[in-house]
């Protein structure tokens, strides 16, 4: 990932429109800014939420609150609580991931 071209800048995240993402179940609620070609989440998945897809994008992710259980295509499984991230390449090992509780996430891709 490269970050030019960038001036410094704050986000007030509350004031970000925020737009609905249907999962296999549950919901996704993002609010998203974009800074070149990088895209800068703040993501909230509801209790029960599963993505619908395997994702093969890479991202940086920490989670904020709540537990995110991230699986990847050839079986293995990791566990993300409040303060833990998870960083992972494009097209390296696609994974999808679900969360009994609930989860707030701060996503860089």
């Amino acid at each position: 990932m490269q970050m030019s071209g960038i001036p410094f800048g704050t986000t007030d995240w509350s004031a970000v429109e925020r737009t609905e993402h249907k999962g296999e179940t549950g919901v996704a609620f993002w609010r998203t800014k974009h800074f070149g070609n990088i895209r800068v989440r703040m993501v909230e998945y509801t209790p029960g939420y599963l993505a619908d897809h395997w994702c093969v994008k890479g991202h940086v992710l920490l989670c904020t609150e709540g537990e995110l259980h991230t699986e990847l295509e050839d079986g293995r499984k990791f566990t993300l609580k409040p303060g833990m991230s998870y960083q992972v390449g494009d097209n390296a090992e696609p994974h999808r991931s679900y969360t009994e509780v609930g989860a707030k996430l701060f996503i860089v891709d």
